[in-house]
């Protein structure tokens, strides 16, 4: 199974992107991940995403991730139809429940209650509409008569879903083509995989074994104390120097643990200051780039 390490950006300024995605292509990282956080500095990551993949050729660039309860699916279907057709093999969308700030889930209205149940039938809306000349479908949320996205890429792009509760990981079995991780410490990714694994055969289907994957947090020097509060507000019940490596020899060695379970891709998120980025990525060439196969 292919090993793969992408970094990716929580708040980065707008202005920052070109340099960091030029970087990347010229020191070919395998992905740039870019998340959806409304009220900080950051890049929205659909329109990030159309901009950093016109700007380079090898450079994979993924969502981590958008959120769909909320949007209207058959254009976010068109827009990664789009993006696939003009850079094929290179759009990886993953998709979640909410946002990480409950004071952002007005932005992504839904019936009260039924934040579940959408996703899954947005989900079902995106995947016919990439696979189907026309669709008609009419559902709880969604209802449409007769509408095709025109241009299809002749293989779409595969979607990663994001969550670790149980019914989050039935979905991936039920629905997803991956899971991309987070907050998970080693026993529960590995936990993880079989269930999501037991799922899908339920279902009928199977998950591609190197399509597991963990968005992880990483800190040298120390772990930053606003960090490690973050982290407790929204996993209490772990210690958070569990969930984010400090160092490269404990990163390295963090990686080769999730590898051992079957965890094969990889998007770090430095906690860095802004001008830290350029020594990350010298050091990232370093240490992680020899982990990949």
């Amino acid at each position: 199974m292919k090993v793969r390490i992408g970094v990716g950006t929580g708040t980065l300024p707008a202005g920052a992107l070109a340099r960091l995605v030029a970087r990347l292509e010229e020191l070919d990282v395998d992905s740039l991940w870019l998340s959806e956080q409304l009220s900080a500095p950051s890049v929205d990551p659909m329109t990030g995403m159309g901009w950093a993949l016109a700007r380079t050729e090898r450079l994979k660039v993924g969502t981590g991730v958008v959120v769909l309860p909320g949007r209207n699916p058959i254009l976010f279907a068109a827009e990664l139809a789009t993006l696939a057709l003009l850079a094929p093999k290179r759009v990886l969308p993953a998709v979640g429940l909410g946002p990480a700030r409950a004071s952002e889930r007005g932005a992504f209205p839904v019936p009260p209650g039924k934040r579940g149940a959408v996703f899954d039938e947005a989900l079902t809306v995106v995947r016919r509409l990439l696979a189907e000349p026309a669709v008609t479908f009419h559902g709880d949320y969604f209802s449409f008569d007769d509408i095709g996205l025109g241009e299809r890429p002749v293989r779409p792009p595969d979607i990663w879903l994001g969550g670790a509760v149980p019914a989050a990981l039935e979905r991936v079995g039920r629905f997803g083509d991956g899971w991309l991780a987070s907050r998970q410490t080693v026993a529960e990714a590995a936990a993880g995989i079989g269930s999501i694994n037991a799922a899908a055969e339920r279902a009928g289907r199977a998950i591609e074994q190197d399509h597991f994957g963990l968005s992880l947090p990483v800190a040298f020097g120390s772990l930053p104390a606003e960090t490690a509060a973050a982290i407790r507000t929204r996993r209490p019940d772990v210690d958070p120097a569990e969930l984010v490596p400090v160092g490269w020899p404990a990163i390295t060695a963090t990686i080769g643990r999730y590898v051992e379970v079957g965890i094969t891709k990889f998007v770090l998120y430095p906690v860095v200051a802004l001008d830290r980025w350029d020594a990350f990525l010298d050091e990232f060439m370093d240490y992680a780039k020899p982990l990949e196969t």
